[in-house]
C-alpha cells in the first residue's frame, strides 16, 4: 500500500482499544468483521515496520480507568495515539478529562459506521478533544488513522 509514509523514521505510536473489543471476530461480525484484535494489532504492527515506525505498542482493556492511565503515562513517551474507547465513547467523561489533560494527539477510531447505528451511539463525549474521528471502514478506520498518525509526526520533525 503507498501512502507517501514509507522509511518515515517516526517515533512511538500507542493503540488503544476499549471494552469488548477482546471479542472481534466473534462479536457481531455482520457489525464489526470476522478479523480478530490480534488480526487487526498484526496488521497495524506490520505497517507501522513498513513505514519505520520505531514503536507501535497496544493495549486493549475492559476497565476504564485502565485506558485512563494508559492515556495519562503517555505523555512524554507516545507521539501519537490511536483510540478505539468502545461503548467508553459515549459516556466516559474520565476518558475524556484524561485526553484532554495529555499534550498527546489522539484520533478517535471505530469499525463500524456509529452515525447509523442506533442514537446513543452517534454522541461521542471524546470527539471534542481528539484531533480527528475515522468511523465506518472496518480495519481501513485503523490503518487510515495509523498512516495520518505517521504524516502528522513527520510533518511536526521537518
Amino acid at each position: 500500500m503507498q501512502s507517501g509514509t514509507e522509511g518515515v523514521n517516526v517515533k512511538r505510536i500507542l493503540v488503544l482499544n476499549g471494552p469488548n473489543l477482546n471479542l472481534l471476530g466473534t462479536r457481531e461480525p455482520e457489525i464489526y468483521g470476522r478479523l480478530t484484535l490480534n488480526d487487526i494489532n498484526e496488521l497495524l504492527r506490520e505497517r507501522a515496520e513498513e513505514a519505520g515506525v520505531d514503536t507501535i505498542d497496544f493495549l486493549q482493556s475492559n476497565f476504564e480507568g485502565d485506558l485512563v492511565e494508559a492515556i495519562q503515562k503517555a505523555r512524554g513517551r507516545y507521539d501519537f495515539i490511536l483510540l478505539n474507547a468502545g461503548a467508553l465513547t459515549h459516556y466516559s467523561i474520565a476518558l475524556r478529562d484524561a485526553i484532554a489533560a495529555v499534550p498527546v494527539p489522539v484520533i478517535e477510531i471505530h469499525l463500524s459506521n456509529v452515525h447509523r447505528r442506533e442514537e446513543f451511539r452517534r454522541t461521542s463525549v471524546i470527539a471534542p478533544v481528539v484531533m480527528g474521528q475515522i468511523c465506518g471502514f472496518g480495519i481501513d478506520s485503523y490503518i487510515a488513522a495509523l498512516d495520518i498518525a505517521i504524516r502528522k509526526i513527520r510533518k511536526d520533525t521537518e
